[in-house]
């Protein structure tokens, strides 16, 4: 039988506390209805003796999500916390008080100046105390990680006598490892009277990128309850991110046997409103909802992906609502992976058309990052402008600055194979390269019209240039060019429209002949 994993969401509280993620009471509320579309069991709002601010978001979320999740509120192991957490919770529907005290040598000694039996007792004071004011009690040992083992059995012991329905063991300061710390938890079942009788909570910090291995390990060991944040934020290096315990834990049932109550569907969107709020920015490979995390950029995975998903992804992407797969095409993309995006895009190529603009993606992807649609596009249409050129422009080299005489030297190929090399100066680079065409191309014409823009976004992007000219009879042809150099588009524009101009005459050079 599948066993019920809570998920117990501290992003509200324990999130909040990364640098520059506060939020204000109206945030906080938007944050908490998506947590409840997304399924979570309890919403930690938040400290409420901390602050006002705090005070009024507990209050406000207590009233705002009934009863379809519990609402949390934090306090110290401190009689005026409590009865303020208790104030703040009084209108929710399922309302439970968090309190607790440090418990590691470290925090007794050296934050709290105490013994362990005075710890001990503040426990136990501190959880009777808040089971005066509601029938959910959650007691916190702070620092357990660190903490000596037989002396947090003994406090979770006496805290489950005095009335806590749930026992959170968190690693505080991130500094346990997953055999350590499931060997903790285990301990737990093994020496505490009435363990059975109470939920084991697991709350892990990410000091050492090890907050979702040891929350793991936790439930391996019995934990029924993990604390986590939406994108791992929270103190230092932040917290147990909930979208990866939970899609470790739905991944994995052969381990586990277990499962949660999220609706999976909700993570990417949870994700991006919880950082569009807090400013923290989702790094790219970040796991499960990361911009990379369903992206393949090496030839080899896109092969695979596209043969048969589950090669390369062992989650669907559209469980955790992301729209599905995606193909990144740069230097180490395979041929597979551009016929399926032309394909995609409406390009039906035969062999001898793929080829050259194969060529060409690969010449192109080696100068910038990423190729896009847009560059796609542009290509193919390259390579049908150039299919029956009179001229093919083989080469372009430019020298300018100031001071300086902005020279040009274009090489030019014709349809039989003879190569054309001159070259001319100009009041600019492009004038300089459209003089020293004209001077291979010897056909009357006026450069009427001349615009550039960007095919796509970025400081490499791919620049388009699109050019006008009227022949001496007063016809109009219109060349195109793109290239990740603006004067080597401009000069493919420039013999495009020279191209047609010279292919227009054509049929009328055939009759004179």
């Amino acid at each position: 039988m599948t066993e019920k994993i809570y998920v117990f969401d501290t992003t509200l509280r324990d999130g909040e506390q990364s640098p520059g993620a506060s939020m204000n009471t109206a945030e906080k509320l938007e944050i908490a209805r998506q947590l409840v579309r997304l399924g979570v069991d309890v919403i930690e709002a938040g400290f409420p003796v901390s602050s006002p601010g705090d005070f009024e978001s507990v209050r406000a979320i207590g009233d705002e999500v009934g009863d379809a999740v519990v609402v949390c509120a934090l306090s110290r192991a401190v009689a005026n916390d409590i009865e303020v957490a208790a104030d703040a919770l009084a209108n929710a529907k399922r309302p439970r008080l968090h309190t607790g005290i440090g418990v590691s040598e470290s925090h007794l000694r050296d934050k709290l100046h105490i013994t362990g039996d005075e710890a001990l007792e503040r426990a136990v004071a501190a959880v009777k105390l808040a089971r005066t004011f509601v029938e959910d009690v959650e007691f916190y040992a702070e620092d357990a990680g660190r903490a000596e083992p037989m002396f947090l059995y003994r406090v979770i012991e006496a805290v489950i006598a005095a009335g806590a329905t749930v026992v959170n063991i968190p690693d505080t300061t991130g500094y346990a490892y997953p055999e350590n710390f499931g060997a903790l938890i285990g301990g737990l079942f093994d020496h505490v009277k009435g363990i059975e009788d109470v939920i084991v909570s697991v709350h892990c910090h990410n000091d050492l990128g090890m907050a979702t291995a040891n929350a793991l390990a936790g439930v391996k060991a019995g934990a029924r309850q993990i604390e986590c944040t939406i994108n791992g934020i929270g103190e230092r290096a932040g917290n147990t991110a909930t979208e990866e315990v939970v899609m470790a834990i739905r991944q994995r049932p052969d381990i586990f046997g277990a499962d949660t109550s999220i609706n999976t569907r909700e993570i990417t969107r949870t994700s991006r409103l919880v950082s569009n709020i807090t400013g923290i920015v989702v790094q790219p490979n970040k796991a499960i909802v990361g911009a990379n995390a369903f992206a393949h950029s090496s030839g080899i995975h896109q092969d695979g992906v596209l043969k048969e998903r589950s090669t390369y992804e062992i989650i669907d992407p559209a469980d955790v609502g992301v729209g599905g797969s995606s193909i990144v095409l740069s230097a180490r993309s395979g041929r597979h992976a551009l016929q399926h995006r032309l394909q995609e895009l409406g390009f039906e190529l035969v062999e001898e058309e793929f080829e050259p603009i194969y060529a060409a993606f690969l010449e192109l992807a080696d100068k910038k990052k990423e190729v896009y649609d847009e560059d796609l596009e542009a290509l193919v249409g390259e390579s049908e402008r150039t299919v029956n050129d009179v001229y093919h422009l083989k080469a372009v080299q430019v020298v300018c600055g100031e001071p300086g005489i902005p020279t040009a030297t274009v090489e030019l190929v014709t349809q039989d194979g003879e190569h054309l090399i001159d070259s001319s100066h100009g009041t600019g680079p492009v004038d300089a390269v459209y003089k020293a065409i004209n001077r291979l191309i010897d056909v009357p014409n006026e450069l009427s019209e001349f615009s550039v823009k960007a095919v796509t976004r970025g400081i490499d992007a791919l620049g388009e240039v699109t050019i006008r000219v009227t022949s001496a009879d007063g016809r109009v042809f219109t060349g195109r060019g793109a290239h990740s150099d603006i004067i080597v588009a401009s000069a493919k524009a420039y013999t495009n429209a020279l191209n047609r101009l010279l292919t227009s005459q054509k049929p009328t050079i055939t009759e004179e002949l």
